[in-house]
């Protein structure tokens, strides 16, 4: 969390720094002091001031395209298309489909994110982190199963990134803010490894199904997807953990029809069915509310 000084807060809302001792004097800031001094979190600062915006009568806010941008996954991939919501899919990873989500570009965005020491909640955590998200609204789509995929018989004995450092296997990884990509940094963190020091495949794969070509090419010996990459891909498949894999998208948006679709074909016995055919999804809780304004 990002914090301002009084100066700072000021420069920020492009205010004199009088004016913003008085709107901390009427209560009309959001603050916090400690020590005596006055400190200003900038997710709330940005959430005032999305809260407190006024446009003219009649203007609407921006409409978003009818996309579902993010993380890739098969899953999502068919049920956009067979759900007949009319929703478009931008596979682009999971902070890129952020980001153009806090923009207003698209109408949601499926993430599964991983802190360095993968504790707590990442994706809820980053939308109350984010103050544009004050009105966000996050849905549980499934829990799926990652791990590293290799070729059929894992013939270098894979089982944790230590293997992976120790024998030095080519590693083909995804984009920078890929969900895949925050699970390598934050188990290269707990192992005390770096980046630098793995045995990368350039270039980067844009999805999962990129990573498995590289290994059925002969470019790489491992990377990190999904389960159900894998089965498809006919490759071996060596477990790492269940990751939350949600859907990010506006209050005003989600009882729009599009998404209530979408969401509608969620609880559809199709939909239970495609997952168990793909593997290494859970879509138990699929289409609940995990996080709202």
């Amino acid at each position: 969390m990002r914090l301002f000084t009084t100066t700072e807060a000021a420069e920020y809302l492009r205010l004199k720094e009088r004016k913003v001792y008085e709107l901390i004097a009427e209560g009309e800031i959001p603050c916090t002091k400690v020590t005596g001094k006055w400190l200003f979190p900038q997710s709330e600062l940005d959430h005032w001031l999305a809260a407190n915006l006024t446009r003219p009568k009649g203007a609407k806010p921006p409409e978003p395209m009818p996309i579902v941008g993010g993380s890739h996954d098969p899953l999502l991939e068919w049920t956009l298309r067979e759900s007949g919501s009319g929703l478009a899919t931008l596979p682009e990873g999971s902070e890129a489909g952020l980001a153009r989500f806090e923009q207003r570009d698209i109408v949601a965005s499926a993430i599964h994110l991983h802190s360095l020491t993968d504790d707590g909640d990442p994706n809820v955590e980053a939308v109350n982190r984010r103050g544009s998200f004050y009105d966000a609204v996050l849905v549980a789509f499934a829990r799926r199963e990652q791990g590293f995929l290799v070729s059929s018989g894992n013939p270098l004995a894979i089982a944790s990134i230590e293997d992976v450092m120790r024998r030095r296997a080519r590693l083909a990884v995804r984009p920078q803010g890929a969900g895949a990509q925050l699970l390598l940094l934050s188990l290269l963190h707990r192992a005390r490894f770096s980046l630098d020091e793995c045995v990368v495949v350039a270039p980067a794969c844009p999805t999962g199904p990129d990573i498995a070509q590289a290994i059925r090419a002969g470019r790489a010996d491992c990377g990190i997807a999904t389960r159900s990459v894998a089965n498809a891909a006919g490759l071996a498949f060596v477990p790492i953990g269940w990751e939350r894999f949600d859907i990010a998208m506006r209050h005003r948006d989600y009882f729009r029809p599009p998404l209530q679709t979408f969401l509608g074909f969620l609880r559809t016995d199709a939909f239970a069915t495609r997952a168990r055919e793909l593997g290494g999804y859970d879509v138990s809780d699929a289409g609940a509310v995990r996080h709202a304004p």
